[in-house]
């Protein structure tokens, strides 16, 4: 879809590139009685290959079907526009772990009508109908956000519009204690309202054990 590729070229999905995350995976461990567990990654970022916006392609099952997302009704007040809405237009990367096990954030989520744009690192999805101001173009964890109007979005609006619940104890499909990282350090809030920030680095483990967050580099990349 020329949409797409345009999206592609002005940096609303960034081509690929060399760069990716250059953290090597944590050293797994088993603290003393009544402390946290952690675990390395199955299947860091750094492992994965790069997409087509030059940020490693996420590994697993997805989360959820990306068409769940409301059919173009307002949610939150996020709307679904014909055209993406680039008047503040920022970039934030989910990262999911259940039970230390990876799972996808799928492309597509909050494209009515979506269409994929094939590109030699897989595919691109742009929308036929209409874009939700926050939506994933590819399989790589980036939360586009496109809106008319510069606001602090949360997760929970995201997961709202996509229709999965988010909550302590669940992410989409996936049950159990959700233990949150927000660029590296904990967040000890609900996970609803972990604002997108740009670049802002999101990292949910639900169960145990808990998989230290995971660095992703937008270096090299147009977002």
């Amino acid at each position: 879809m020329l949409l797409a590729a345009a999206c592609l070229l002005a940096g609303c999905g960034g081509a690929a590139s060399s760069s990716s995350s250059s953290a090597s995976s944590p050293t797994t461990t088993t603290a003393a009685a009544g402390a946290v567990t952690t675990a390395t990654a199955s299947a860091s970022p750094s492992q994965q290959p790069l997409g087509p916006e030059g940020i490693p392609l996420e590994a697993g099952p997805p989360l959820a079907p990306a068409s769940s997302t409301t059919p173009g009704t307002p949610v939150d007040g996020v709307q679904c526009a014909p055209i993406e809405q680039l008047v503040y237009h920022i970039h934030s990367h989910l990262l999911v772990y259940a039970d230390g096990q990876p799972r996808e954030l799928p492309a597509a989520i909050g494209l009515l009508g979506p269409v994929a744009q094939e590109t030699t690192a897989g595919p691109f999805y742009g929308a036929q109908q209409c874009y939700y101001w926050l939506h994933t173009h590819t399989s790589d964890g980036i939360i586009h956000i496109e809106s008319p109007s510069k606001r602090v979005y949360t997760l929970g609006n995201f997961f709202d519009e996509w229709r999965q619940p988010l909550s302590a104890t669940q992410v989409a499909s996936v049950q159990g204690k959700v233990t949150a990282f927000l660029n590296g350090k904990r967040w000890t809030r609900d996970p609803r309202v972990i604002p997108l920030l740009p670049h802002g680095l999101i990292q949910l483990d639900v169960g145990s054990p808990i998989v230290p967050p995971q660095p992703i580099s937008f270096a090299g990349t147009n977002l």
